[in-house]
């Protein structure tokens, strides 16, 4: 049990109030009249199993998830406020904050990730897209610190829309890198791309798990076409991210190469945004944005010339300003060794019924030309079947170029509440559809 003085010393709040609970008479209002909308929900945990075609884990978590959430409602967080404002790893003017917990969350992943353990920093987002954007933004800033000149940003067509959207936010120009068929970055692509634009520093956006074909950009190969360029990269790993470091596939994510003769290290990326509402089943969109010191420390040094709040006596670091300080605290559930074991057993077998469902859409539906772009991923595409399997299914349809023809393409997230089960429920319901 986490009690009130022990929270306190961990969170680093000065005093926790009395009467953390809502009056009686607030819960039987609500009991008294349920909203027609609440009401209208009550299918919708029948419903959960059934969406195969988005990355989000509908698994309910375990019962010692609550129990922990109930621990934290019991020394204050969620019942009043708690700001989670600025930099998690120096004192913060509010007292009311978890950024000791936001800490070891960081420190946790950053270990499974394979950072150097004094050479860390990152916060927990709002979302994947959030943590994208720090990245961008970190990049961006150091890059124009380091030459005088606005990088150019480095993606393919393939990466996360948000990218789109964020470089524009950003007011970056876009170099668009070819592809493999796989739909993985072409690395003599993104070469011809840098010769092409010579005298700008490179912010280069790999994608490890591209978000219809699952497919990985390989961060080895980019950095070989980088080599002697100034540049930054940035990993959006947004769900790849959360279970490979569990897999034999782990050394995708390692954020140091490895030691040569003289025993040094170098990276291989410079920082890295994960969901925490995808692989892990957390009930909230959120993200993890991890980075190493050193890096942090040079963007704040050119961050502090533009930005020095004195009223929170601290250079964030963060674009946001206040931040939720709840959703750290219930994440740190997801950080612990009996946590990451049940997520191996979970992207064990995760892979597994993706590589199940693979062979046998390729065995029993073989016009629908099913791909699944490599060993890693857990995301099969194939042409778009009736509208009432997309329905049933909530499956996600692009228009895709095969064969030299543009065709409209599904796919199935093959994520861990995807039990062979539904799995099969899934290809009978496809068997039955094909008959009409």
């Amino acid at each position: 049990m986490l009690s009130r003085r022990g929270f306190l010393g961990y969170a680093g709040a000065g005093a926790v109030a009395v009467g953390c609970y809502p009056g009686g008479g607030t819960s039987r209002l609500f009991a008294a009249s349920t909203p027609t909308s609440l009401e209208s929900m009550r299918k919708l945990p029948g419903m959960a199993n059934l969406i195969l075609g988005y990355p989000i884990n509908m698994t309910t978590p375990p019962r010692e998830f609550f129990d922990w959430r109930k621990q934290l409602a019991e020394v204050g967080v969620s019942q009043f406020a708690f700001n989670n404002v600025g930099n998690p790893f120096v004192p913060s003017p509010i007292p009311t904050n978890t950024h000791a917990m936001e800490r070891e969350v960081i420190c946790r992943f950053a270990k499974l990730y394979g950072f150097a353990p004094k050479d860390i920093w990152g916060f927990l987002s709002n979302s994947g897209t959030d943590s994208n954007m720090h990245g961008m933004y970190m990049g961006r800033t150091i890059l124009k610190n380091r030459t005088g000149e606005m990088p150019k940003v480095f993606f393919t067509k393939e990466a996360h829309y948000s990218i789109q959207i964020l470089r524009d936010l950003l007011g970056i120009e876009w170099v668009e890198v070819g592809t493999n068929p796989d739909g993985s970055m072409n690395a003599e692509s993104l070469g011809r791309c840098l010769s092409d634009h010579p005298n700008h520093p490179a912010l280069v956006v790999p994608t490890i798990g591209t978000t219809f074909k699952g497919a990985i950009d390989s961060i080895d190969a980019i950095r070989v076409q980088l080599k002697d360029r100034e540049s930054y990269i940035h990993l959006d790993a947004a769900l790849f991210g959360g279970y490979l470091p569990h897999t034999r596939f782990a050394d995708e994510l390692k954020a140091l190469t490895t030691a040569d003769k003289t025993g040094k290290t170098h990276p291989r990326y410079h920082s890295l945004a994960v969901s925490c509402h995808k692989f892990f089943g957390f009930h909230s969109p959120a993200g993890l944005f991890v980075t190493a010191k050193r890096v942090y420390d040079e963007f704040q040094a050119a961050f502090e010339k533009v930005h020095s709040p004195d009223y929170i006596h601290q250079v964030p670091g963060t674009i946001t300003c206040s931040r939720d300080s709840v959703k750290p605290a219930e994440f740190l559930f997801f950080s612990s060794e009996t946590a990451f074991a049940r997520q191996a057993e979970d992207a064990r077998e995760m892979l597994q019924n993706a590589e199940y469902l693979h062979k046998e859409l390729k065995s029993r539906f073989p016009d629908l030309c099913a791909t699944r772009s490599n060993d890693r991923s857990n995301t099969i595409y194939f042409r778009r079947p009736s509208a009432a399997i997309l329905s049933r299914y909530s499956l996600a349809s692009m228009e895709l170029t095969f064969d030299g023809k543009k065709e409209r393409f599904a796919h199935v997230v093959v994520m861990p509440h995807a039990k062979k089960k539904i799995l099969d429920q899934f290809l009978e319901d496809l068997e039955q559809d094909s008959k009409k």
